[in-house]
């Protein structure tokens, strides 16, 4: 079995013509050897891991017979389990890597499938290639991929599991990108370099996206030689993590002698200090709100320890644009939760992957809060004349609407405090509805099972008509229905029939739990099936937008299976969210691709017959 070439780490990235650059996952280096009688996904360390990721291979296997032509194929890659296009999540791969339970890794596999990342090819039809240059390698390896026709870009949400890891040519443009959305780091490849097999070769480098903080020695490990660091969290000391590398043995030996001077306690095993001395450490990033790979920089004897706080850290934090500017960060938003604005913002930011597809090209209607849930609110359609330029808009009916593509317009928004992201049905080149939205709005959150009622009724229904259908929670009391719509081949009047059908008979079937009654007052206790909200110029919250409410629930999509009698609105505060999505993925992650998927036609031939 071939041995992995590997890079070297540097810190600062070779320039020139010779040079390329590939975003750096975080994950497990393997090499795929896949042959007619069998594949094999091989690691660093020569361990077969055929087993913790079956779906790769299943995917292999669905790929045999058009990849047979090509046989035997050696790739080399990265498996991993993505968070975004240029960001794999280290926990959730490094517990897929330690299962072991058959029923578990198929069970995860399924939820939250990881993807093989490829960036080389080291033999084709049976040909070695590595004596070959890295640029002509590349190369085979796209063209290998456009002919299985499979893409030729990085995404969390496709079911090709099998994915191209393109390059760039231009340093400052890749790493703005890294440094933006918290890539791992950036792989720069010598073009004509051929394949070190297992050395450590100057031909690749790696450079990580290492964060800066400044923090304080809380203690010293005297079994393993680490250092123990902390910051000022809630006016309290908060332990944040450990460090040993990057420091100099001279180094070492003067801040040993400082903590054994100023020790307030020590055991055989620990030295525990008072705050006072402080470092600047690099770091990969906070994983579970602790410092990953934290190595040493230098000391910073200008600070005082009281200056080395949480805040100023996450306030850093590489995710945010660097065209936003975040105004009174730790400003409090909810009463009875510690979400600070800075917060909110990152929430956002986190969300972003999940929250952009649905709010892309629509006309945005938000709900701001000046002063979080401690004051009055306000709608807002349009764009405040103090946006920056780089907020992108669209005049509807004499409003300037804003339209939100991109990170840096959504955590301007969230540095607005808009709670609340509302969105019409169609997006701005829509000719008609994108796709058709059941609100199912009970009296109050006491009666949110009739919503879960109601949506199980309509399940059936939609599956009966083999509508693919998606389901997420209000964020306040009740339940919405998703029917995504090719674009641009139904008309409002169209679907309109089809609401209408199903809320009448929805109301006929069980009148004294359901009605499409307008005035409350004439509801009573019953739940409002609101088949009139789904029309031109309506809107409907957006899939993980919070609500303003106390809880800071958050409009969740859901996995069908979720919609049970336990089911409960307070399961979604905005503090639960990126891990639930981490752990379970995003239930609509399949939506784009269902629209052009929709048998909706016939179903609307059908109504016309009645």
């Amino acid at each position: 079995m071939l041995k992995p070439m590997l890079p070297t780490l540097i810190f600062e990235a070779p320039t020139g013509p010779n040079w390329v650059y590939e975003i750096k996952y975080d994950g497990f280096r393997a090499m795929l050897h896949w042959n007619e009688e069998s594949i094999q996904l091989i690691s660093r360390n020569g361990y077969l891991l055929n087993d913790q990721f079956p779906e790769i291979i299943d995917q292999c296997l669905s790929l045999q017979k058009k990849v047979a032509k090509h046989l035997p194929i050696v790739f080399d890659g990265e498996l991993c389990i993505l968070e975004s296009p240029y960001k794999a999540s280290f926990e959730l791969t490094q517990i897929r890597g330690r299962l072991r339970n058959t029923d578990k890794i198929l069970q995860n596999s399924s939820k939250r499938p990881a993807h093989y990342l490829v960036f080389d090819l080291l033999k084709l039809q049976g040909e070695k290639i590595t004596e070959e240059k890295w640029i002509d390698r590349k190369n085979k390896l796209y063209q290998l991929f456009e002919d299985l026709a499979l893409d030729t870009s990085i995404s969390q949400s496709s079911r090709q599991l099998l994915q191209f890891i393109d390059y760039d040519t231009a340093f400052n443009r890749i790493w703005k990108i890294a440094s933006e959305l918290n890539a791992e780091g950036i792989i720069a490849k010598k073009k004509d370099s051929t394949w070190d097999e297992g050395k450590r070769t100057t031909n690749w480098y790696k450079i990580k996206n290492w964060q800066v903080g400044a923090f304080f020695i809380v203690g010293y490990d005297k079994k393993n030689g680490f250092f123990h660091v902390g910051v000022m969290r809630n006016k309290m000391i908060y332990e944040i993590g450990l460090f040993s590398h990057g420091i100099g043995s001279d180094e070492r030996q003067a801040l040993l002698q400082v903590i054994q001077n100023n020790a307030v306690d020590e055991t055989s095993g620990f030295i525990k200090v008072n705050p006072g001395i402080c470092v600047e450490l690099f770091y990969l990033e906070l994983y579970k709100e602790q410092l990953r790979q934290a190595s040493f920089s230098k000391f910073r004897l200008d600070l005082s320890w009281r200056d080395c706080t949480w805040e100023k850290l996450v306030h850093k934090a590489p995710l945010l644009p660097e065209e936003v500017e975040i105004s009174h960060p730790n400003k409090p938003l909810w009463k009875d939760k510690s979400i600070t604005k800075l917060d909110y913002i990152h929430y956002l930011v986190d969300v972003s992957p999940y929250i952009l597809p649905f709010l892309k090209d629509r006309l945005l209607t938000v709900i701001r809060y000046p002063h979080g849930m401690y004051g009055e609110s306000f709608y807002q359609k349009n764009c405040p004349d103090y946006a920056p330029d780089f907020i992108k808009t669209s005049i509807n009916e004499g409003i300037e609407y804003i339209v939100c593509n991109d990170l840096k317009t959504l955590a301007w928004l969230g540095n607005q405090l808009s709670f609340e992201f509302h969105i019409p049905f169609h997006t701005i080149y829509s000719q008609g509805p994108s796709e058709i939205v059941f609100d199912l709005d009970p009296p109050s959150r006491d009666f949110f099972q009739l919503a879960v009622k109601a949506a199980l009724l309509l399940k059936d229904v939609f599956d009966g008509l083999k509508l693919k259908t998606f389901v997420k929670t209000s964020g306040n009391k009740g339940l919405q229905i998703y029917i995504p719509l090719p674009e641009n081949q139904f008309t409002y009047d169209q679907t309109r029939q089809f609401t209408e059908f199903i809320a009448n008979y929805l109301t006929t079937m069980n009148p004294d739990l359901f009605t499409t009654e307008r005035l409350k007052k004439n509801r009573g206790s019953r739940l409002y099936v609101d088949y009139v909200q789904h029309a031109e110029g309506k809107t409907i919250i957006a899939p993980y937008s919070v609500r303003g409410n106390d809880g800071a629930y958050v409009a969740t999509p859901l996995f069908w299976e979720e919609v049970t009698e336990n089911l409960s609105i307070e399961q979604f505060p905005l503090e639960s969210i990126m891990e639930r999505i981490m752990i379970n993925g995003c239930p609509f992650e399949d939506y784009l691709r269902t629209k052009d998927e929709q048998p909706f036609q016939p179903v609307l031939d059908f109504l016309s017959q009645k």
